[in-house]
């Protein structure tokens, strides 16, 4: 699933707090753990089993009573889970790990956006992309002592490509799912009342299950702005774009955040030009302002592309008849017309709309709030009154908390966890998003305006620390030494409140911060930490050292120490 600028800085600006300690643990006042933090106290996951709730609390064990984990109990199935993404697959494989008697039911095809329409196959697309800038960069080739001829590449086999990849990915999808004993339902489910789900095809006559516990996990669809014709071949989506059945000479793409960086990416190393059109000030509003600017400098300026920042796309027209694709610019202020571009497609990658549609959720009295499905921080359904739906939970795009495939599947587990009465409460600033640009992108928790904000409403400090990829031997080795990393943090107890990379492989080395941020790791400690050298890694290492902390009061010592005894 493709996020969206807008909804990754909502979900980082509200901060989630840690779960509880298991119950039969003695808990020091005030600390909080969220679930990967019990994990590494040795708090495992147990399995849904009488031996396990024997050993609970009572508090627990009717929890788990009440959610059925430990049978049917002459419902259908424990655990209905409606739509087979990213997200209803991690729930479903959890599920059935914890003996939960599973289904789940899907309308379309297995995976979901993330592997049919999104992460998988763009990932591919991407892949091309790099190969193709690493080619056609003659002076960087040189420099390594390599020779290349001039690169070309077939349109039609990108595009193979990409397909075959989520055809495969989707195949192991279904077949991990059925080799568990995961009941795969087709057919677009509906909820008609409290536990029962009903679904079926056009066309053919409709089954009705119930569940002792139902997860919603239906996903997103593009969103189109009104105004804007799609026709699927001059003016599309990602949705259409991941195909590839054409490279436009000049297209334009609405919209700077994910999705529009990474088809400029593929779009400009194929030979396009590209114009970006913005409606906010500056181009990828969803980024920290200094990771966006250098990402400026790095990924748009040097290529073939331009862009109108402050607009809106209130009308575009499909090329016909001989005819270019139209464009109308207004002020996203005034909304006085600015100009017409006359192009030769148009991508809109203005974000993300949940996809709710035949749900029923006005069967159970519940409202969408902007379109999303309202939850709690345990994910379960509120309904118009404020109140709990009791056995209901949403998960993923639809509940709009952060729209990201990997936090969908993480929410699904936490439901899981919840139905067989153990607590867990997801922490989403410590899941990390990625832009898989060239180079790429990665951030987890907050940006620096974030942090500052929350620092001047909780009066304390904030110190920010930087480190440069011209600084690491690997790097330098690739030629790759445009880079930056970034970290915001707590001088006065040393919590990592965010940290931003731009450069060679940053979605894979931002999991060492947002393992640090899940777990409750502090800097003092974590920049004892030994990486190999050279590695990429050593960029956070020297990030991570760089860091200077206020002399420690004795109060957080004493916390120090209580954390020591409990781990």
């Amino acid at each position: 699933m493709y996020s969206t600028a807008m909804s990754l800085s909502a979900a980082a600006a509200a901060v989630a707090g840690g779960a509880s300690l298991r119950p039969d643990v003695i808990r020091p006042a005030g600390l909080r753990f969220c679930g990967l933090r019990r994990e590494a106290l040795g708090l495992r996951s147990l399995q849904c089993s009488p031996q396990v709730s024997a050993r609970r609390s009572v508090s627990a064990g009717a929890a788990a009573a009440e959610n059925g984990a430990h049978g049917s109990g002459g419902f259908d199935y424990d655990l209905v889970i409606i739509g087979a993404g990213v997200g209803g697959h991690g729930a479903a494989l959890h599920a059935v790990e914890k003996g939960l008697k599973t289904a789940i039911i899907e309308g379309d095809v297995v995976g979901g956006t993330c592997v049919n329409r999104g992460c998988v196959p763009s990932k591919a697309l991407l892949a091309v992309s790099g190969k193709m800038r690493e080619l056609q960069d003659e002076h960087h080739m040189k420099s390594l002592g390599l020779q290349v001829s001039s690169a070309g590449y077939d349109r039609q086999a990108v595009a193979d490509h990409a397909n075959n990849l989520a055809s495969k990915i989707r195949s192991n999808l279904t077949n991990s799912m059925k080799a568990l004993g995961v009941d795969i339902l087709t057919g677009f489910g509906t909820i008609v009342g409290k536990q029962k789900v009903r679904y079926g095809k056009v066309g053919f006559p409709d089954n009705e299950i119930t569940a002792r516990n139902i997860i919603i996990a239906t996903g997103s669809i593009p969103f189109v702005p009104k105004g804007i014709e799609i026709d699927g071949k001059t003016v599309f989506t990602s949705d259409h774009a991941l195909k590839l059945e054409s490279v436009p000479d000049w297209i334009a793409i609405v919209g700077s955040g994910y999705i529009g960086l990474e088809f400029s990416d593929v779009y400009t190393a194929l030979g396009s030009e590209v114009t970006f059109v913005e409606a906010f000030d500056q181009l990828m509003p969803g980024f920290d302002p200094e990771i966006a600017k250098l990402a400026q400098r790095i990924l748009i300026n040097p290529r073939k592309i331009d862009y109108h920042t402050g607009v809106f796309a209130s009308k575009i027209t499909p090329a016909k008849d001989g005819k270019p694709v139209l464009i109308e610019l207004i002020d996203a202020k005034t909304k006085e017309h600015k100009e017409t571009l006359e192009v030769d497609a148009a991508l809109i990658a203005t974000g993300r709309a949940p996809y709710i549609k035949g749900l029923g959720l006005e069967n159970i009295n519940v409202v969408t709030q902007r379109g999303f499905v309202p939850v709690d921080e345990r994910m379960q359904v509120m309904d118009a009154d404020g109140n709990a739906v009791p056995n209901l939970y949403c998960i993923g795009d639809a509940n709009g908390k952060l729209m990201l495939a990997h936090a969908a599947s993480a929410q699904g587990i936490s439901v899981v966890e919840q139905i067989c009465g153990k607590d867990n409460i997801l922490n989403h600033l410590s899941i990390p998003a990625a832009c898989f640009t060239h180079p790429e992108i990665s951030m987890v928790g907050l940006t620096e305006p974030q942090a500052r904000e929350k620092a001047d409403k909780e009066r304390f400090e904030v110190s920010v620390v930087k480190t440069s990829f011209k600084a690491n031997t690997k790097a330098l080795a690739e030629n790759e030494g445009d880079g930056l990393a970034k970290m915001i943090y707590r001088p006065d107890t040393g919590e990592i409140l965010g940290v931003h990379i731009l450069g060679l492989h940053a979605a894979d080395l931002i999991h060492e911060a947002s393992n640090a941020i899940a777990l409750g790791t502090r800097v003092q400690d974590i920049k004892f930490v030994v990486h190999a050298h050279p590695t990429l890694s050593e960029v956070l290492d020297e990030l991570f050292k760089a860091a200077k902390l206020l002399q420690l009061s004795s109060s957080i010592k004493r916390r120090d120490m209580i954390k020591t005894l409990v781990g």
